[in-house]
């Protein structure tokens, strides 16, 4: 079977690792984005998915936006099966029709939840037990189609953005494994999704960087934890942004002090009122420097109790429709 693959983020790698291994699998190619700039330098950089490629020898195609050069190039490379995980670009109605068998998503949540481009995030942030990946039939609506499968992920208490990437990442095998053969034969089963149980992710931003001392702690915590490592998270203190790595929420008594006012600044971490509890920070770090234990941290920086950190405005990341941006796009890759 000639198989295409469609992708540009680390967590697909397991998948194509997994397809390049499986006998009775050629690749057709890989199309992903195209090399950025990135770095000190500026410099123009492969994503992931098209370093793998470019590695193991595989053909890659990396338009801005695929459409009809991509298109005839699946119709001449007699393309029978599209895979599709984390590409980050949406895909053109004419394309789901030139492979044989479909287009078919890797999604990372059990859908119809956090359907869009931040499921894993959204997952962590709305305070989740587990998640998932589905397999899932690409059609011309947003992660809307039906689901051949899914394999359920638990997700831990601290868990980060970036740990529960990896074992979602790592459950693109076992799902293919169990699908493949079926796949291939056009005898795969699927079931449409509930649409009454649907809810909407969105692309993230630097600007959700930001966090709302107004908010719960519980909820601040959860928010650092999912945007690990990227976009990260920030607060302001004396006029200096500092990022955040680490923090855990305290059902501590704030006396009623304003959120954001410093509680307590010790060597057990920065203890900071919030709108319901404390949120302790745990490492910090600040401009030019490196990601330090809050301990270390304070010895360089100074911060008194009874100062203020500063919070940003937090934008929801789910949403029960689909978000501005998505309303008018036909179709999620």
């Amino acid at each position: 079977m000639r198989v295409a693959f469609l992708g540009s983020d680390a967590i697909a790698l397991p998948a194509l690792e997994f397809l390049r291994g499986t006998a009775g699998v050629e690749f057709a190619g890989v199309i992903s984005q195209p090399d950025r700039p990135a770095g000190r330098g500026r410099r123009l950089q492969a994503n992931p998915v098209a370093a793998w490629a470019r590695a193991q020898g595989v053909p890659l195609l990396q338009p801005d936006r695929p459409g009809d050069a991509e298109i005839a190039w699946l119709r001449a490379e007699r393309v029978e099966l599209a895979l599709v995980m984390a590409y980050g670009r949406l895909l053109p109605a004419a394309l789901l029709e030139a492979p044989a068998r479909g287009v078919w998503n890797l999604h990372a949540s059990l859908l119809p939840a956090y359907r869009g481009a931040s499921p894993v995030e959204a997952a962590l942030v709305s305070g989740e037990a587990e998640t998932g990946l589905c397999l899932m039939q690409v059609v011309p609506a947003l992660d809307a189609g039906p689901v051949a499968d899914a394999i359920k992920v638990v997700i831990p208490p601290g868990d980060t953005g970036l740990a529960l990437r990896e074992r979602l990442a790592q459950a693109a095998g076992p799902l293919l494994a169990r699908n493949l053969e079926a796949l291939a034969r056009g005898t795969v089963r699927v079931e449409p999704q509930d649409e009454a149980g649907a809810s909407y992710t969105r692309k993230l931003t630097k600007a959700d960087a930001g966090l709302d001392f107004g908010a719960p702690a519980v909820e601040l915590e959860r928010r650092v934890r999912a945007l690990q490592p990227w976009p990260g998270t920030v607060v302001e203190h004396a006029g200096v942004t500092l990022k955040i790595a680490l923090a855990v929420a305290l059902p501590a008594e704030t006396s009623g002090a304003a959120p954001g006012t410093v509680l307590r600044a010790d060597a057990d971490g920065l203890e900071i009122a919030t709108g319901a509890g404390a949120l302790r920070l745990l490492e910090l770090q600040r401009p030019g420097g490196r990601m330090l234990p809050a301990a270390e941290f304070l010895r360089g920086w100074p911060v008194t109790p009874g100062e203020r950190l500063e919070g940003r405005a937090m934008r929801p990341l789910v949403s029960p429709r689909p978000f501005p941006a998505a309303k008018k796009r036909p179709v999620s890759g």
